[in-house]
């Protein structure tokens, strides 16, 4: 492996070996981009691993095939476990990894359990860290993937921010501005790309829905669906809706078995197995509203132009709100979340796409690893 302390010496750019580590589904739309602007003939060598972290075939495998990802070099099989048993079982599978590959540069996406794992395991192991989507926050640290945004900047030489607010954030928790790079939003390059694939499935025909007359329902978060009060809120109040206009669940496998543990069923909503990304895109992008807990969802509708109720009291992404489509919904009782949707339906969206949403995000992020590499040379 080439020494990385830039005193002693340093390494061929045309010759850096990258590894890439994904764990989950919002994973892997970030990492597609990178994926192809890093083998794009700079001479690279280019390692995916997957963690495991979402493991059955919907969840992760069918995203691979929609998204054109090639199939993983390793895969660490972690499965599901508490925060605790999911990180530490990362970091003990990927650190083999690394002494097989001798990456140059670790990168890590988002802010799963998976993200944190592997960033700490490659900064202990003194191998440079870059993290894309970094300096996203919610200011709750009640979130498990709060701690991990927070933990994961700290542990990385390159933070590649998606919107300005991000820069700031990083800036006031201390980061070096040599660390920091605005870089716009890979998801947005990966729904740019897939943008005509999606609508050519036109997926609400297939569940009888109109276009702009039916709402999609994403739910997962563990405040939303671990409480079974809280569940329970939100249900009562899809069903509501759906009893005056269609609503398609595509039914995440935690919420589905909270449902079953709770003895909870939609009556009038219409829940669907998980679907695959460009499925999941076609029905968003004909949807005449997006109720969701999901951070990339929030970001997506934004970039679709479809309002999006998002229940939370918090978002790590404020740039949805002040220039995009979303509204934050507190889930405090079913009648908030049915006076927001009463003032979101229909509503006509005037929005414009932030900074860098242009679908060129992951080439800005390759040209900013040679730069760095130059540097070190």
């Amino acid at each position: 492996m080439y020494c990385l302390d830039p005193i002693v010496g340093g390494f061929p750019i045309d010759s850096l070996t990258l590894l890439h580590v994904v764990g989950a589904r919002p994973n892997f739309m970030k990492i597609a981009p990178v994926l192809a602007a890093t083998d794009s003939g700079r001479g690279w060598k280019n390692v995916l691993v997957h963690s495991g972290q979402h493991y059955d075939s919907i969840m992760s495998e069918a995203f691979f095939d929609d998204l054109g990802i090639r199939a993983p070099d390793w895969n660490l099989g972690v499965g599901s476990g508490s925060h605790a048993a999911q990180t530490a079982a990362v970091l003990a599978g990927l650190e083999s990894v690394l002494d097989q590959e001798q990456p140059d540069l670790v990168l890590v996406v988002g802010d799963v359990n998976s993200t944190l794992a592997a960033a700490l395991c490659a900064a202990k192991k003194g191998i440079s860290v870059a993290h894309v989507e970094a300096g996203l926050r919610s200011r709750d640290r009640s979130m498990p993937e709060e701690l991990n945004r927070v933990l994961t900047d700290q542990l990385s030489d390159l933070c590649f921010t998606p919107s300005r607010d991000g820069d700031a954030n990083l800036r006031s928790e201390g980061v070096p501005e040599h660390r920091i790079h605005f870089v716009g939003n890979v998801m947005i390059d990966t729904l740019e790309k897939s943008r005509h694939r999606a609508a050519e499935l036109h997926a609400s025909e297939r569940y009888g829905l109109c276009a702009g007359e039916y709402v999609v329902v994403t739910l997962h978060r563990p405040s939303n669906v671990d409480d079974p009060a809280q569940l329970a809120r939100i249900v009562d109040a899809i069903d509501a809706i759906a009893r005056d206009h269609p609503v398609l669940v595509p039914i995440h496998p935690r919420t589905q078995k909270n449902m079953e543990r709770f003895g909870q069923t939609f009556a009038s909503a219409k829940a669907i197995a998980p679907v695959g990304y460009l499925e999941m895109l076609s029905l968003m992008g004909s949807a005449g509203l997006v109720v969701t807990d999901s951070g990339g969802i929030q970001e997506e509708t934004t970039a679709l132009g479809v309002p999006c109720l998002t229940l939370r009291s918090t978002t790590e992404r404020p740039i949805t709100i002040d220039e995009g489509t979303n509204v934050l919904v507190p889930v405090r009782s079913k009648g908030a979340i049915l006076e927001a949707f009463r003032s979101q339906w229909r509503r006509d969206v005037s929005h414009h796409l932030p900074e860098l949403w242009d679908g060129k995000a992951a080439d800005r992020i390759a040209d900013a690893i040679e730069a760095w590499a130059g540097q070190r040379s």
